[in-house]
């Protein structure tokens, strides 16, 4: 009998071209993680936007989303420019920017000291901010810029403190979170303290600040908030180069070359100042730095901090808040940090929650 035909096996794959394959994979999840944060992107700039003209649209007096984009274009007759331009606008703009402010500070704050629970609304920093505004108003009658200037100082006082601090050969996430929280707490027992030995009339007024709000804000607030922004978010973009090799940990940083504590002090120091104007511009809106970075980055895993993506959640959460605020229940408006804190308290509590049944909570 003659021999069947040969059996040839496949020739086994060389070293060049498993290596040419590992590359072309990590491109291609590479390209689809870009591409998706395109996207989400986009997605979240046109809700803001769409959520922005609502808002410029809605109240007392109803207005076609034809004729807002008219009188933003310099049309419209004297009512509607008034309407537009000196009532809604401002809050409007504002609620983007603290959004904006709010979300980019606990992003940076949560990727540096890698923990959830690091926003500045929950380890003193917003506290401090509070503390040294409230001060100010009700004892020494300071109002206008003068007031947001020292809201602003104090957020800075408070984080300069809380660093010391927690400071031990270098700063540890954990151990500044710690000391922020008793920091915080101790500068709110101030501010209930000089509440307390002030007029009724007065302490209302501060309480109504202290909820974080948006009413009666106008352009006395939203072109300083808008000028401190213009400044305050290139630098943290540009110290934001140093967050991934931190994410790696302190050792591994200082292998790649980074100088570990200039770095971390830099995005400290921004985040510090992001969340202090918005404080000054709106009052301590609660829980939009804690929430917004986690949302963001579960809308686009595996892409670090996503510093932008938490921007604009921010400012998304902030518009939507108002927007209810306003007009959840008729002839009242609430301040924002009202409806931010139904949002927020129950991710902490859940958070919390969490972290207890995998046995870190303590």
């Amino acid at each position: 009998m003659s021999p069947g035909p040969a059996i040839t096996k496949d020739a086994a794959p060389t070293d060049k071209e498993r290596l040419a394959d590992a590359v072309r994979q990590v491109c291609a999840v590479r390209g689809r993680g870009r591409r998706r944060s395109v996207t989400v992107g986009a997605a979240l700039l046109v809700a803001v936007a769409a959520m922005f003209c609502l808002s410029l649209s809605v109240g007392d007096m109803v207005m076609p989303i034809g004729k807002v984009v008219e009188t933003l274009l310099g049309g419209g007759d004297g009512g509607s420019r008034f309407v537009v331009l000196e009532l809604r606008l401002p809050r409007a703009l504002i609620a983007v920017l603290v959004g904006a402010a709010f979300g980019l500070s606990g992003g940076v704050f949560q990727t540096v000291l890698r923990n959830p629970l690091a926003s500045p609304d929950l380890i003193g920093i917003s506290a401090g901010a509070s503390a040294v505004a409230v001060t100010a108003a009700l004892l020494f009658q300071v109002s206008g810029v003068a007031l947001s200037a020292s809201a602003l100082a104090g957020s800075l006082a408070a984080g300069v403190a809380i660093y010391l601090l927690a400071w031990r050969q270098g700063v540890a996430g954990q151990r500044l979170v710690l000391v922020g929280i008793g920091v915080g707490m101790g500068l709110s027992s101030v501010v209930w303290y000089v509440m307390a030995r002030s007029d009724v009339t007065d302490a209302q007024e501060a309480f109504r600040w202290l909820a974080g709000s948006l009413n009666g804000r106008s352009w006395n607030q939203a072109w300083p908030l808008a000028g401190a922004l213009a400044l305050l978010v290139p630098l943290t973009a540009l110290a934001a180069h140093a967050l991934r090799p931190l994410q790696l940990g302190d050792d591994a940083a200082a292998g790649l070359g980074t100088k570990v504590e200039p770095s971390r002090l830099a995005l400290l120091g921004c985040a510090t100042a992001l969340a202090g104007v918005a404080t000054a511009a709106a009052g301590p809106v609660g829980f939009v730095a804690f929430v917004a970075a986690p949302i963001a980055r579960r809308l686009v895993p595996g892409r670090g901090a996503a510093l932008p993506h938490a921007a604009l959640t921010g400012a998304l959460l902030v518009l939507v808040a108002d927007f209810a605020a306003q007009h959840m229940l008729p002839s009242v408006q609430l301040p924002v940090g009202v409806v931010t804190s139904i949002i927020g308290a129950p991710y902490l509590l859940l958070l919390l929650a969490r972290a207890n049944r995998v046995g870190s909570g303590g």
